[in-house]
């Protein structure tokens, strides 16, 4: 029988318990804007450490634009990629960066492609993609975004890769009938 999963009013999905087997889950983290980006990372890396699970593996790229590049490479590997390597896909990846919004158009054009990317990445695949490159105003902005654990928003990506991963993975198990 399919458990649904209660929906939660609050701000942060509710963590779900990993009683078997952990739950393999990739960070992608840009380098630009490190000092908030960092925050990010930390956040997330909060959450598995609370839930008793293996801190993920973090990749680190130049900018955020870079970040679908990589994720792609994570999720869909070629097929002689996947062959000869051996590395079991991840459950989840989390993607993390922080964008300044300027005075010009650039920011919005670089946001929406990333977000483009990385949507269409999760859907082909089939593995959650979990979108946390902040598009920001100011500097007030990106430090309760990403350094404020309380308003943390790696906080947040962390707790809806484990979201995402239990709810796929009861939606995979075998329908029994009574």
């Amino acid at each position: 029988m399919l458990t649904k999963i209660p929906n939660d009013t609050s701000s942060t999905p509710a963590i779900p318990a990993y009683p078997t087997s952990a739950p393999r889950v990739v960070l992608v983290a840009s380098e630009y804007n490190g000092q908030f980006v960092d925050g990010l990372v930390h956040g997330a890396q909060s959450v598995f450490e609370k839930a008793g699970l293996m801190s993920p593996s973090l990749y680190r790229v130049p900018g955020a634009y870079e970040i679908p590049v990589l994720v792609r490479h994570l999720v869909a590997p070629l097929r002689d990629e996947a062959a000869s390597n051996g590395v079991p896909l991840p459950d989840a990846v989390i993607c993390l960066g922080v964008i300044w919004q300027g005075q010009t158009g650039h920011a919005d054009l670089i946001a929406s492609s990333i977000t483009q990317a990385l949507m269409d990445l999760q859907v082909a695949s089939g593995i959650p993609c979990v979108h946390e490159i902040l598009l920001v105003r100011d500097e007030e902005q990106a430090r309760q975004r990403c350094l404020n654990m309380e308003t943390n928003r790696g906080v947040e990506a962390a707790a809806t890769a484990l979201k995402m991963i239990h709810l796929l993975k009861t939606l995979r198990q075998p329908q029994h009938s009574d």
